[in-house]
């Protein structure tokens, strides 16, 4: 018993009894490690105390996108004073691949280079200067090989990392041919560097029996766990990874961490010495995968209100020199090419293309944005082509009543409440008085133009991978009441250890200060999956409350023997235990029971229910539930210069029954912000060579204060519980909000369309093109073929559609 607790009196125990838990869920309680981050004492792996004999590694990278490997001379490394051992992939002691799920990824280029910035050798060195000077002393020679760079040409001579696949609902043929309009076109939608504020980093020790210890920054302990195994020629048990939090990850440590972790731990095998490597900004942007690029075709058939008969869509990859994790991103792309929409008979193709580029890889929406970029831009050009609003038509396509709420993957949309968050929406934002008054600015305003839009969200929740939505946990109580909390999850920023400690703080009604969580371990919960697709607290937090659950059980069952009591008589609340008519603290209970030989530890597990996808018949439920959202933005554009502001964004997003409304609100905020960066101004570009050329913050532009929208209004929706059972009928928050991002790209062609408006001749149908991200230039450039009144596409378009009607 406790001191605090020994000196409580009856009235004072009921008195606490009666209160409100103030830290369980649905509360706003602080990110456990903000004060830490805030004030720089938050322990990253490069903030870890380095030991005396500790190495730092460099890695020597390609020059070439594709070439042999005629001969690597490593003796100059050696010349260098503090040099302890260069590498190669001759090397490795165990597995050279490491893979995440497909083979295709070597740790070290073995022959062949296959991309611009491929590691070929690694040198560890007393300090990080003098390893970097090594390697760039070794001689390597080259032979360039022919490389592929484009998408498009990748595309046409169907060089792929993996097979393609198609999903079709109906006859999608006589759809097209029987609709009175048919649109077809295509677009480019930019790749998206991850940008973490924490670069790749990991730190190994040597263990005893031939193990190590990894420190690292990652998403996905268990993988990082299996290819350091792989590598090192080792069991799993082996290997002990430990990781207590990123600075940011966003998709970019699931699989990218694996290889410094890997080098770091054949380093530190070999030379038996405790091993560092640390990315510098531009070696980890040339080095690791992005966001895939898309390249996406339609072919769209519609009435005069609208409404959607057949499509017809393609999205293309572009996956890099691997497959990485690209089977299941394009299949991601394609489940979310409808986004909000019923499409009628409908046909999704997805190819996975390979070209001579670092491997791209998850980002938050894990190809889901990509998919849905293509049927929203579809939205607005039949907007345009029928000259309406394109929210009346994005509402006339919305899924709904019965025969028109099954997906093209033959998924019932259940629960859907996009036309009531779109109405809400639209009235709270004002959107009809504004798009007059915008209309009004635009007829006197030659050289400014405004823009606004409406876009919804619908994002399924659950991996793709159906294997991997599993999730563990583990839970201590001390004979203080105190509790230490344990899962496979990983915490890169987003809260998620916050919500989960909540979770367990409601389930035994204590404070959450009251628990500790401690790094994420896998000699703790084994067999994690990584922390990604929006499933962190569904998986980890339900896996934690079924542990909560269990030791709850035990300590009723001891106390309805105890005290001679039913099951129903035992209750918790604010740190007291209610037995019958005794009030008894927490830590006190937690005691009697230790005394009395009842277990306080348990683990938890939980799997999602119901999901499941036939890739060979391409149908399946592949998503336990969905997310829905509704952003207006309103933008002004610069026609001289193709320079714009966000004015005004107003956000409804769903995320069920809140288990913190501050963090959501804040992974809503932070959601669109990136997407709206994605869209608008972080452009990826390489040169002739393969080369990334917008490699640091200089060249690559992520949003600023600047590019946050002047007015920004952010609400969540109220009083809606998930109807499926998760973690107290929550839903996922990390992101379907980024997608929220497309209103301020629809917002920019609605102003560009103002343009090409005032600039068509009468009678003629006008749609706008803007690829993405829709940098100031692509702007301006859009605003110049609109001043010409159409453009070649438009006109394909419009031919098109008049054969048909």
């Amino acid at each position: 018993m406790s001191n605090h607790t020994a000196k409580l009196s009856y009235d004072e125990l009921l008195e606490q009894y009666k209160k409100d838990l103030k830290t369980g869920v649905g509360k706003s309680v602080k990110h456990d490690s903000a004060d830490k981050q805030v004030s720089g004492e938050a322990v990253y792996v490069d903030d870890r105390l380095e030991f005396p004999n500790q190495l730092h590694v460099y890695c020597r990278l390609s020059t070439e996108a594709h070439a042999k490997i005629v001969s690597i001379d490593t003796a100059p490394c050696y010349d260098f004073d503090g040099v302890e051992i260069v590498i190669t992939s001759k090397d490795v002691p165990g597995e050279l691949d490491i893979g995440a799920v497909f083979p295709g990824d070597p740790l070290l280029a073995d022959g062949v280079v296959e991309y611009y910035g491929q590691p070929i050798i690694a040198v560890a060195a007393k300090d990080m200067e003098t390893a970097r000077k090594a390697a760039l002393a070794a001689n390597i020679e080259l032979e360039p090989l022919p490389a592929i760079l484009d998408v498009k040409e990748a595309l046409e001579k169907k060089h792929f990392v993996h097979q393609s696949h198609v999903q079709q609902r109906g006859d999608v043929q006589t759809a097209l041919d029987g609709a009175k309009h048919v649109l077809e076109g295509d677009l480019h939608i930019g790749g998206q560097e991850h940008f973490y504020l924490e670069t790749q980093a990991s730190s190994v020790v040597p263990a005893e029996d031939g193990g190590v210890i990894v420190y690292t920054s990652t998403q996905n302990p268990t993988e990082i766990q299996k290819v350091v195994a792989e590598v090192l020629g080792v069991s799993m048990h082996k290997v002990v990874v430990d990781m207590r939090r990123m600075g940011g990850g966003f998709g970019g440590k699931e699989t990218q961490a694996n290889a410094p972790a890997c080098i770091a731990a054949v380093i530190a095998t070999l030379t038996n010495k405790p091993t560092k490597i640390r990315l510098w900004r531009n070696d980890d942007m040339t080095m690791t995968g992005k966001r895939h690029p898309f390249y996406n075709q339609y072919k769209v058939g519609f009435d005069d209100e609208g409404r959607i008969h057949g499509a017809d869509l393609t999205v293309s990859g572009n996956c890099g020199y691997s497959i990485d994790l690209s089977h299941s991103i394009v299949d991601r792309a394609m489940f979310h090419s409808d986004n909000a929409y019923y499409l009628g008979d409908s046909k999704v193709t997805g190819h996975r293309c390979k070209t001579n580029t670092a491997s791209n890889t998850a980002y938050r929406g894990f190809g889901g944005p990509q998919g849905m970029m293509t049927i929203e831009h579809v939205m607005d050009e039949i907007a345009h082509y029928l000259g309406k609003d394109p929210l009346e038509i994005r509402k006339a396509n919305y899924y709904g009543e019965e025969g028109r709420n099954v997906t093209h993957y033959y998924q019932t949309v259940e629960d859907n409440c996009i036309l009531e968050i779109t109405e809400e929406l639209e009235k709270t934002s004002e959107y009809q008085k504004r798009r007059k008054e915008i209309a009004s600015f635009n007829a006197t305003s030659p050289v400014l133009k405004k823009g606004i839009a409406l876009t919804p969200v619908k994002f399924g929740i659950s991996f793709t991978a159906t294997f991997l939505n599993q999730a563990g946990a583990l839970i201590h109580i001390y004979t203080d009441g105190s509790i230490h909390l344990n899962h496979g999850g990983t915490e890169m920023g987003q809260g998620l250890n916050t919500k989960v400690a909540q979770i367990v703080a409601q389930e035994f009604s204590v404070d959450i200060d009251q628990i500790q969580i401690t790094a994420t371990n896998t000699d703790k919960v084994p067999n994690t999956s990584p922390t990604a697709a929006s499933s962190g607290t569904d998986l980890n937090g339900k896996a934690a409350q079924n542990a909560a659950l269990t030791i709850k059980a035990r300590l009723i069952e001891f106390a309805s023997h105890h005290y001679k009591v039913t099951p129903e008589e035992v209750t918790f609340n604010n740190g007291v235990v209610e037995v019958r008519d005794q009030l008894i603290p927490f830590a006190e209970f937690v005691q009697q029971a230790y005394f009395n030989q009842v277990s306080l530890s348990s683990t938890g597990f939980y799997r999602t229910p119901k999901i499941h996808y036939d890739h060979e018949n391409a149908r399946g439920r592949p998503f336990y539930y969905f997310a829905y959202g509704a952003s207006c933005s309103e933008v002004i554009v610069d026609t001289l210069t193709g320079e714009y502001k966000i004015l005004r964004t107003d956000i409804l997003h769903d995320v069920g029954a809140s288990l913190n409304p501050a963090i959501d609100i804040g992974q809503i905020e932070g959601g669109f912000i990136q997407g709206v960066g994605w869209l608008t101004t972080e452009e990826l570009i390489w040169n002739e060579k393969g080369r990334l050329m917008t490699n640091g913050p200089a060249s690559y532009k992520i949003p600023a204060i600047a590019d946050m929208p002047i007015d920004f209004r952010t609400n969540i929706v109220q009083n809606r519980s998930n109807p499926e059972d998760t973690v107290f009928n929550s839903k996922a928050v990390g992101e379907p909000p980024f997608m929220l991002g497309m209103s301020v790209w629809s917002a920019l062609k609605d102003a560009v369309h103002a343009v090409a408006l005032e600039n068509a001749k009468e009678g003629e149908h006008v749609t706008v093109h803007l690829d993405t991200p829709a940098t100031p230039e692509r702007v301006l450039w859009a605003m110049e073929v609109a001043r010409e009144g159409k453009s070649s596409a438009v006109e394909k378009t419009v031919e098109h559609s008049e054969s048909q009607s």
